[in-house]
């Protein structure tokens, strides 16, 4: 205990110190934990694939409407519903160029 430090601060500071130890290993074990999962339980081939479908899914709407500029509002709904799960897991900034031009095209019922 240093001079002049009352017992109850000393207590303090080393509740905060444990406290601070905690939280630098749950942190480090929070980034490892998600690529080991990922590793052992075979989700990443999993992930990949679905961001596979996603990207195939999404350029065969683009693709099918891109002459004539306009979606139904269905495809319109779905693509969305897709480019924002293909962001969430990863996905590149590829589709993003794609998905811009659709937003621009008309939107029927």
């Amino acid at each position: 205990m240093k001079a002049g430090c009352s017992p109850l601060h000393a207590v303090i500071i080393t509740v905060v110190q444990v406290c601070s130890y905690i939280t630098t290993i749950s942190a480090a074990v929070i980034l490892l934990v998600k690529p080991i999962r990922k590793k052992v339980l075979g989700t990443k081939n999993e992930e990949d694939g679905m961001k596979c479908l996603l990207r195939s899914d999404m350029m065969k709407t683009y693709y099918h409407h891109r002459e004539e500029k306009k979606i139904r509002q269905f495809e319109y709904e779905n693509f969305i519903l897709e480019y924002k799960a293909y962001k969430a897991k990863g996905g590149n900034s590829f589709i993003d160029h794609i998905k811009e031009q659709v937003d621009e095209w008309e939107v029927v019922s």
